[in-house]
């Protein structure tokens, strides 16, 4: 039965069918290869297998963090050396080392007290001490050293364009043990192409510090391809097509530089207002470039979770060259300003937006 209504079936219709399957496939084999910056001449070992965490917690909308200087960046302050008694300390040594201490509120403590001889001087040397000692006293607690955020997932909803509309879904996911980090993007077009971009590193003082990124493009019908770039401690690169060239001090990639940004925000907010400029080395596949980023406004984005608040950052126009995928961000202060939106575009006719789909997920502990 099934045979005979097969071969009763037109033969136009059974060739269009497999005209269109054709078709499909073609397209997404061409949008990967579009999408891909695959390497040749790089011969990297594999990639360094990935950090074990279990994300188990959800993390809720809260007021944004405030946050003191990192532990690694504080510096030691030096003791002050105690004034011999045969010698008072003059009045004008005394100002000097109150305004080292609490300029504001010593200041003014000085200026009021008359030091017209050596009583007097002294007299304003003790008043001045009390002060610094109650400003000391009474100062509000500090804020809180910087520590980083545990390891996160993100999971995005995923619509584009490229000749036709684009359905899919994506997720970033940092990911810390120890000093070591890693932070890798994913997009997914299912059945035909995903994409995962993988940054491997380290903490330090200035934020992350990448050693190797890996860009992964996977094709229907066709093998994974590897683009791998390595950074050398020293600031040089190798690029995927085994070239070599030279990495600026705080040079990203195409995935840490998310995290890097929220540790901007999350560290230096008040620089950071709308009208504020970012400046990013990224290193990419191919080449070492400078990306700047305009802070345009404060938007709300509505997601499943509820309305978020949301700094919008846009990269300039001419950061980026022609057919190099370029990356809007809204980064969220109520979710320790982790990006809540991506807008990802390579031209005028091809672009994704990505979504946060769900509450993020962090591990309970780094």
């Amino acid at each position: 039965m099934r045979r005979a209504f097969a071969a009763g079936r037109p033969p136009w219709r059974r060739l269009g069918w497999w005209g269109l399957v054709a078709g499909v496939l073609l397209g997404h084999v061409w949008l990967g290869d579009r999408w891909a910056l695959w390497g040749a001449g790089n011969q990297a070992p594999p990639p360094p297998p990935p950090i074990d965490v279990a994300f188990v917690q959800t993390l809720a909308l809260s007021a944004p963090p405030v946050v003191g200087p990192s532990p690694q960046t504080v510096a030691t302050p030096t003791p002050m050396a105690a004034p011999r008694a045969s010698a008072p300390m003059p009045a004008a040594s005394a100002a000097s080392a109150v305004t080292e201490v609490a300029p504001l509120e010593v200041a003014t403590a000085a200026s009021a007290t008359p030091a017209s001889d050596g009583a007097s001087a002294a007299g304003a040397a003790s008043v001045a001490s009390s002060e610094v000692v109650a400003s000391i006293e009474m100062a509000p607690p500090a804020a809180p050293a910087f520590d980083w955020p545990p390891s996160t997932r993100l999971d995005y909803r995923l619509e584009g364009y490229r000749n036709g509309p684009l359905q899919g879904d994506a997720r970033v996911e940092w990911r810390r043990q120890g000093e070591q980090y890693e932070v890798m993007v994913s997009v997914r077009l299912p059945p035909w192409f995903e994409r995962r971009m993988i940054s491997h590193g380290v903490i330090g003082p200035t934020g992350l510090m990448p050693r190797r990124y890996d860009q992964e493009t996977e094709v229907a019908l066709r093998d994974l391809r590897r683009a791998t770039v390595l950074l050398a401690p020293d600031g040089e690169v190798t690029l995927a097509n085994g070239q070599s060239a030279q990495a600026p001090a705080g040079v990203q990639d195409s995935a840490s530089q998310f995290v890097q940004i929220t540790w901007l925000f999350l560290t230096q907010a008040a620089r950071l207002p709308v009208g504020a400029e970012v400046r990013l080395p990224l290193v990419l596949p191919h080449r070492v470039g400078e990306w700047v980023y305009d802070v345009v406004a404060q938007e709300t984005v509505f997601l499943p979770i509820g309305p978020v608040e949301a700094l919008h950052l846009k990269p300039r126009p001419h950061s980026g060259k022609p057919n190099e995928v370029s990356v809007e961000m809204w980064m969220a202060p109520q979710l320790q300003y982790l990006p809540v939106r991506l807008r990802l575009q390579q031209d005028a006719n091809t672009h994704l937006e990505l979504t946060l789909k769900q509450a993020p997920l962090q591990a309970t502990g780094p």
